[in-house]
């Protein structure tokens, strides 16, 4: 068999393939089909036109489903934290309710802010502060996150902050900010630990958290509820760190920290000998398994938002959202 060894002809070949090589790869681009790889590019987590889209989807979905009183209705858009509090939320309003929320008011959300990080891997994830026509001047602080680019995107955590409050972020000359690693030693508080120190803090006190609303003033009402007359209270709380329930951090224009974390918590109510623990909500008689006789153990899920100063200082706790999930009576 000969070979063709000509020149020329070798030369001709080797365009035509490059040709071919160059026209296979903008059919690509034009049909959309390139692989970025996500898990190692830094790139912005969102579009601002998807985070519109996102914020729309998930305000139509919470409204049919309080209004519905129906979590599978917006089940699909919500997760971690803010997932389970509305699941049980909208679980109690159908048992007392089965036709719907007879006090529905649809939710608006206006002067929309939105921040978007550039990060690397998985989950992507952006937040939007946000006036609701719901909560007075309270605005509200979303945390949207998916977890693979052919997920939708969901809420996962929903902090409600007085006006004025959020931080200026740090970004760059696109407008892009910056996300914060829970290992990051820059930080009063790493982000991945804020969890757990919260916790620790609401059992014992400390010099992790400035004073405030969910802080000292949350430890003294504990104090006031732990002994009333017939009745003990008893706290006990924990962390969450994994899976849709981890901290997520953007960087602020000082060289701090906003992050979002989670705790869950259990009060143990203790009625005195000869007496029940009354139980007069309810939506709490609607989540309550067992027959409550001498105690009755509530559990709640509670998402907090928080300032973490760079290098030392305490951490200000600007908001937090506790809902009650179950409850079981003794």
């Amino acid at each position: 068999m000969s070979r063709d060894r000509n020149p020329r002809r070798l030369r001709r070949r080797d365009r035509n393939a490059l040709i071919a090589a160059s026209l296979t790869a903008l059919s690509l681009t034009v049909s959309g089909c390139v692989v970025v790889h996500g898990e190692r590019e830094v790139l912005p987590a969102a579009t601002r036109a998807e985070a519109a889209k996102a914020l729309t989807a998930f305000t139509t979905a919470y409204n049919k489903a309080d209004k519905a009183y129906d979590n599978s209705l917006d089940a699909p858009y919500l997760t971690g934290p803010f997932g389970d509090i509305t699941a049980a939320r909208l679980k109690a309003g159908h048992a007392n309710s089965p036709s719907g929320n007879p006090n529905h008011v649809p939710l608006k959300l206006s002067d929309v802010k939105v921040t978007i990080p550039e990060k690397a891997g998985w989950p992507r994830w952006f937040v939007a502060d946000a006036k609701g026509n719901k909560t007075g001047d309270l605005r509200w602080l979303m945390v949207f996150t998916r977890g693979d680019l052919g997920e939708r995107w969901r809420v996962a955590y929903v902090t409600l902050v007085a006006p004025g409050s959020v931080p200026a972020f740090k970004t760059d000359k696109d407008g892009w900010a910056e996300a914060v690693p829970a290992g990051s030693q820059q930080l009063a508080v790493a982000p991945g630990k804020l969890s757990q120190e919260y916790a620790t803090y609401l059992k014992k006190g400390g010099q992790a958290f400035a004073d405030g609303r969910y802080t000292s003033v949350e430890r003294a009402d504990r104090a006031k509820r732990a002994r009333k007359p017939g009745l003990v209270t008893q706290f006990i709380d924990g962390p969450l760190t994994s899976g849709a329930y981890a901290p997520l951090a953007l960087r602020t224009a000082d060289g701090g920290a906003l992050v979002f974390f989670t705790t869950h918590h259990y009060e143990k109510q203790t009625a005195a000998t000869g007496t029940t623990v009354p139980v007069t909500n309810k939506d709490v008689q609607a989540l309550t398994t067992g027959e409550v006789k001498q105690s009755l153990t509530l559990q709640f899920m509670s998402a907090e938002v928080a300032l973490d100063p760079a290098g030392s200082g305490r951490v200000s706790v600007l908001g937090r959202v506790p809902g009650l999930t179950s409850a079981q009576g003794e």
